[in-house]
């Protein structure tokens, strides 16, 4: 049976309540606010909402790199998706959940108050503006005291006022640096005058902003700018703009100290986005700025990536509210450019072999062809004069072969002839193909060799191998050089002389924040009573197997091996298989340490026809029993054999596998062996370890009563996909109290779309009428049956939601968690607790001392269970940093953790340390891990799979019922990968 019955409906209804149309509704009409981080609409606007009675688009949110291919929101925001329909909850299986009221005739839910149950009867907030996160209940106190410094650095709050005004130029700007160098021949021309000595500051669109009023409240004013010269030793291009600029709004400083003091709930968007656009406006004109940083060459010489590809190093800069007051947030970042390179050049590098005397192959004329689009090339024939086109595509046919009408008699000259003729150029590789410039009416034709990659061009297509390693090498720093060199940017900023900061009274210190930390203790974990040693105490971050054995080893009875590595001999392939079967019986696992078929090799171009072979004839030998595991031994470099593998096996066969590289095959380590190990029991349904807190029942609002972790992530398709779906996990936890093994469920959903649509939905059925399902819905009924009881409380872990996201992720995804609970019994509301986790920030940890060693680990990274919850958290939010592992390469992330809602009253030591406690429970290495592994082991598994299977339909998919969670059957639970 699939995991879950999945519903083709052309229409996705989200049920909300008739109470709740308007409050959602009022959420649409609020979009603009929600974008820019506001909080929630005034109770005027709410008063005014008017029922939407359609569902709204999904937007097509940017988003931000997610591991090899997948990509994250991270400024956009989603509309809200009311349903049209009435709320009618019905009851799918009464015998899952068994009902406290009855069904009535129309399908209904019967109810204590003869109504149906809604989220205005479950006490969730209508709206956003009744919408209050949880407040911080208090700073923790657990762990060892220790100090720590960040890289935010106190920024002194302006006294002026600052004011705002709307910019209009005529014609309309497409072009931020246009309009940049509009604004600033405005200023140059009028500052002493028109504008009173004010040096305003731009963001490049609609908005200046002023410390202090100036002597007008609408003015018009006419720039002319001039353009390049075109060398035709002509007058230069000059064209008239019309910039209207009128004052729109005075932002409220004394709004802002009272939300930093936290006496004010609701942050000021306002001031916030000015004091940020005043403090980048230096920066923009110095640097290259890609989102919230910035990049230059002449920070640190570029490094080469290979290809025609190169990394510079920038920085981040943010401004951001805390409870020191007014932050600003500097850390280094690194971004991928194209390398300015003579095109010709460029194309060798690209192709890696000669390109000056050889033809290129139709082949190579594509890869260019992709590689060149949009990029943007200056001519180099032309002398001083350097004209900047943007490449729109490729010619054909080579340069020599290349004619043009240079007359309306239709006369033909040659390219060659042309440019010898018009600027006593020869061009020197006339098999090359000519550059296409201009759109396809009027194509021009520029000779490779002509021309030049313009420098600062961001690349951002996907990276093979060899870049990512590269890039790696490069941006992976040590905390004490990451701290040495944001110390370093900052002065190199020189706040204290930057004339904008100076206009507006910004202060920044050039000192990092000292900040009170606290290190959480390693939780102790229970192995099996049959091991030397029954349980262990992790000591900074990590353990091993050593005298261990697994506390639920499972029971491989038939499996197979099949080699596509040409380099590895059978009896090699066999000595591993051997020794690995050895160490899973050491670790506690039952393993026939004979595979049901001899090892099996095969080309790795036949891998589905290699597959099917050996599942039939395992399955001939078997008489009909399938088999349970297949070890496949891989290529170290496999191109995309690993995904095409993971996709049949684990979408079209059903069967659980387990790779190897052939380096480790060779090398035959036992540490390898015993990770590999703890990967297969958990893909065969077995345990390695729990809590022992968890055995014991002691953990806090855990233990007490059957308590349900959820864990949720969205991952979106990389950049140029504009038609793939996002890929929606969602994992909970399925053995209280142990709260260790996870069922997961995935499904595909509209395109960058980070509300998860399906976590409730109900579905017309012509014989039961209104039915209810979705992730939560499904999970909830196979935790009443793997434990014989239902969920009392819910911990709900939702990844990757940037705070402006954070209002639209909780009234949709809570309201979701409601409705899925009401379905499946009346009056059945078990409170939750939603907590935001974010990874993509950059907030850094680093060590007071970096000399002393019992304050860093190998790395000279924090400890592990490192955790901030003061000085630089939010004013009056539950939230707090924790850096649960160890560090192995590089500066360590910590996680931040946002408690949006929290109907079971969690302390601050509460959720902190259960937190940290369930980053010890990822399944495949004895080692603590961040949040992206952490809450829920299975989720990351789930999300790397949806990177190496490609989804290209837009209906919702699940995984074959043999490699995922089968409902009703918490044995058959296992990891993909």
């Amino acid at each position: 049976m699939p995991i879950r019955q999945m519903k083709e409906n052309s229409e996705q209804h989200f049920v909300i309540k008739p109470q709740v149309q308007n409050s959602m509704t009022q959420v649409q009409k609020n979009q603009k606010n929600l974008q820019n981080g506001k909080g929630p609409p005034t109770q005027n606007e709410s008063q005014n909402a008017k029922i939407n009675q359609h569902n709204s688009p999904p937007s097509k949110n940017r988003g931000r790199r997610r591991g090899r291919g997948g990509r994250k929101s991270d400024q956009s925001d989603i509309p809200m998706r009311p349903s049209s329909r009435p709320c009618t909850i019905v009851e799918k299986s009464m015998s899952e959940f068994p009902a406290i009221g009855k069904p009535v005739e129309n399908g209904s839910v019967s109810v204590e108050n003869g109504g149906n149950v809604c989220a205005m009867d479950m006490g969730f907030p209508s709206s956003s503006k009744s919408l209050r996160f949880a407040p911080r209940p208090g700073f923790g106190q657990a762990g060892t005291k220790c100090i720590v410094k960040a890289n935010h650095f106190f920024a002194q709050l302006p006294e002026k006022d600052l004011n705002q005004y709307d910019v209009t130029i005529t014609p309309e700007v497409v072009s931020r640096s246009l309009n940049r160098s509009i604004m600033a021949e405005l200023v140059k021309l009028y500052k002493e005058s028109d504008l009173g000595m004010r040096l305003p500051a731009y963001d490049g669109r609609k908005c200046l902003y002023t410390a202090g009023e100036l002597p007008f409240t609408s003015r018009e004013f006419n720039i002319k700018i001039v353009g390049e010269d075109d060398g035709m030793n002509g007058p230069k291009r000059e064209r008239e703009y019309k910039v209207v600029i009128k004052f729109v709004a005075r932002a409220n400083l004394h709004h802002l100290g009272q939300f930093l003091s936290g006496k004010c709930a609701d942050a000021p968007q306002e001031a916030l986005q000015i004091l940020d656009i005043v403090l980048r406006e230096l920066s923009t004109k110095k640097y290259c700025a890609v989102g919230r940083s910035f990049f230059s060459p002449d920070i640190r010489k570029p490094q080469r990536l290979g290809e025609g590809l190169e990394s510079w190093c920038g920085f981040y800069q943010s401004i951001r509210p805390t409870q020191m007051g007014l932050s600003l947030n500097i850390d280094m970042s690194s971004a991928v450019f194209i390398e300015p390179l003579p095109v010709i050049e460029y194309i060798a590098q690209l192709l890696g072999k000669d390109v000056f005397s050889r033809i290129l192959s139709d082949s190579d004329r594509v890869k260019i062809k992709k590689a060149l689009r949009g990029v943007k090339v200056e001519v180099t024939h032309r002398g001083n004069v350097r004209r900047k086109y943007r490449v729109s595509g490729l010619t054909s046919q080579p340069t020599r072969e290349l004619v043009f009408p240079v007359d309306d008699d239709s006369n033909m000259k040659s390219v060659v002839e042309y440019f010898q003729e018009m600027y006593g150029f020869t061009i020197q590789h006339t098999h090359l193909p000519c550059l296409q410039v201009g759109n396809q009416k009027k194509a021009n034709y520029l000779p490779m060799e002509a021309c030049k990659i313009v420098e600062g061009q961001r690349y951002t297509k996907r990276l093979n191998e060899k870049q990512i390693t590269s890039l790696l090498k490069v941006t992976c720093q040590r905390p004490k050089d990451r701290e040495n060199d944001i110390l370093q940017t900052v002065r190199k900023n020189a706040y204290d002389e930057d004339p904008y900061a100076e206009e507006f009274g910004i202060k920044i210190s050039e000192k990092l924040a000292c900040v009170e930390a606290r290190i959480l203790p390693a939780p102790w974990l229970k192995y099996h009573d049959t091991g030397k040693e029954k349980d262990c105490l992790p000591q900074v971050g990590q353990w091993n197997m050593m005298n261990k054995k697994m506390i639920n080893g499972s029971t491989v009875s038939r499996w197979a091996c099949i080699n596509f590595s040409r380099s590895v001999q059978e009896s090699v392939a066999r000595g591993f298989c051997n020794e690995l079967a050895q160490m899973c019986q050491i670790s506690g696992m039952e393993y026939n340490p004979e595979p049901v078929i001899p090892i099996y090799s095969a080309r790795p171009e036949h891998v589905e026809k290699a597959l099917k072979h050996v599942c039939n004839a395992a399955s001939n030998k078997l008489k009909g029993k399938e088999l349970e595991l297949l070890l496949v031994i891989l290529p170290d470099s496999n191109g995309s054999l690993y995904g095409d593998l993971k996709r049949i096996c684990e979408t079209d066969l059903g069967l659980i596998t387990q790779c190897c590289l052939t380096k480790h095959v060779f090398k035959i380590n036992k540490q390898y062996l015993a990770n590999v190990a703890l990967k297969i029991n958990v893909k065969m349904g077995g345990r390695n370890t729990v809590l022992l807190d968890a055995i014991s029942c002691r953990i806090p609002l855990v233990s007490d009563i059957p308590t349900i972790i959820f864990g949720a992530d969205v991952t979106h398709p990389e950049n140029g996909e504009d038609s793939s779906p996002s890929i929606a996990a969602v994992v909970a936890s399925q053995d209280w109290p142990e709260v260790t093994k996870y069922a997961g469920l995935v499904c595909a959903q509209a395109h960058r779309q980070e509300l998860i649509q399906d976590l409730f939905k109900t579905w017309h059925d012509p014989v039961r009428g209104t039915v209810s399902g979705g992730m939560i819905r499904d999970l909830l009924i196979s935790f009443r049956k793997a434990t014989g009881q239902k969920p009392q409380r819910i911990i709900f872990y939702r990844d990757g939601v940037s705070e402006g996201q954070f209002y639209q992720v909780l009234l949709y995804e809570l309201d979701a968690i409601r409705k899925a609970c009401a379905s499946l019994e009346p009056n059945y509301q078990p409170p939750v607790t939603f907590v935001i986790v974010q990874k993509r920030h950059h907030t850094r940890l680093f060590a007071n001392n970096h000399k002393d060693r019992s304050s860093i680990d190998k790395s000279g990274n924090i400890l592990p269970g490192t955790v901030v919850d003061s000085k630089i958290c939010h004013p009056t939010e539950f939230d707090f940093y924790l850096c649960s592992h160890a560090g192995i390469q590089g500066t360590s992330r910590p996680a931040h953790y946002h408690v949006l809602w929290d109907e079971n009253h969690f302390t601050a030591d509460g959720i902190q340390s259960l937190t940290n406690n369930l980053c010890y429970t990822y399944a495949r290495c004895t080692r603590s891990v961040s949040v992206g592994k952490s809450f829920s082991p299975l989720l990351f598994i789930l999300n790397q799979l949806a990177l190496i299977i490609p989804i290209k339909h837009s209906d919702k998919f699940c995984l074959s019922s043999r490699v995922m969670f089968l409902i009703g059957n918490t044995n058959s639970v296992v990891g993909m990968l």
